[in-house]
């Protein structure tokens, strides 16, 4: 039994389902597969998000699938109305527009708040120590690391400053999400929390 994890690019791609896994595994009787689907952005990903969750769970493979699971940052897409403009108004009209969209049972919608690099920031320590001394307080919530200077723009600063080289989303990203441990992100992210413990109680309704 398997989650398909449709995400908006690379970053995505190579790290998120092994970070997801650690944590979900470990509470399961069995692993759970975790197919990742990826998009060229996050507009492609809007415009293509409800055909391609559709082909899945209308496809050959739709009795092995718990859920199909899309993953998108809150910050960078341009389709919220213009009236909705807090990150919790974002986050809960973005989640209903794909779900009522979708209209599946087995689709749920989530997003990144701010970005999926906000994850990183909740563990300082895996950080080079440069990076982790320039840190600034407002890590300690690092979801409300916001659209001003969202988490994947500030490592790049820090990177730049601290380093002299810039942060690579793709392959710095990768090493930090392995060494991030699940269970100190989701005790500062309340957001991802949310999204892996409705996760965890999907895959335990399928039997795992």
């Amino acid at each position: 039994m398997k989650f398909v994890l449709l995400v908006e690019g690379d970053t995505e791609k190579q790290a998120a389902a092994a970070f997801l896994k650690r944590w979900l595994d470990p509470q399961l009787t069995q692993r759970v597969g975790m197919q990742v689907v990826r998009f060229t952005g996050w507009a492609e990903m809007a415009r293509k998000l409800v055909a391609k969750a559709q082909k899945f769970l209308d496809g050959p493979d739709q009795t092995d699938i718990i859920a199909i699971v899309g993953l998108l940052d809150l910050y960078g897409p341009d389709f919220y109305p213009g009236h909705v403009t807090s990150a919790q108004a974002r986050h809960a009209w973005g989640v209903q527009y794909f779900q009522q969209s979708v209209a599946r049972e087995r689709f749920r919608m989530f997003f990144a708040v701010h970005e999926f690099e906000a994850w990183l920031l909740s563990q300082p320590e895996i950080f080079a120590a440069e990076v982790r001394r320039a840190l600034p307080g407002k890590i300690a919530q690092p979801e409300q690391v916001d659209f001003d200077e969202p988490p994947a723009k500030l490592l790049n600063a820090l990177y730049n400053r601290c380093l002299k080289q810039n942060y690579k989303k793709v392959t710095d990203g990768k090493d930090l999400f392995a060494r991030l441990d699940p269970a100190i992100a989701i005790n500062k992210c309340p957001y991802l929390k949310a999204m892996l413990e409705e996760m965890l109680a999907l895959a335990k309704a399928a039997g795992l």
